[in-house]
């Protein structure tokens, strides 16, 4: 079932997060049976740049949108990470 959220998009799903590492500048996850590796650097200089003890400290958000590291206060969205693009909503009026 489709979500509207407050901009005018629509999220038609979560996505669930089975799992997330970070081992050699690498974010390793696995989202609905699918394994995604990227490079830090490539998402987040300030996890890139983090301590150990920092990177491994992180919640997934209870809605599963994403991943927050509140040691350094970082946010990452899963949709971002994968690259799902959202399709704005034309906002219609009845007559």
């Amino acid at each position: 079932m489709a979500r509207i959220l407050n901009e005018g998009y629509i999220m038609k799903k979560n996505l669930q997060i089975e799992s997330v590492e970070i081992n050699n500048g690498i974010l390793a996850l696995t989202v609905e049976g699918n394994n995604v590796e990227i490079e830090l650097k490539d998402v987040s200089c300030l996890l890139d740049k983090a301590k150990p003890e920092e990177q491994v400290h992180f919640e997934i958000s209870p809605s599963g949108y994403g991943i927050h590291w509140p040691l350094i206060d970082e946010d990452l969205s899963i949709d971002g990470l994968l690259g799902i693009m959202h399709t704005p909503v034309l906002n219609q009026k009845s007559a």
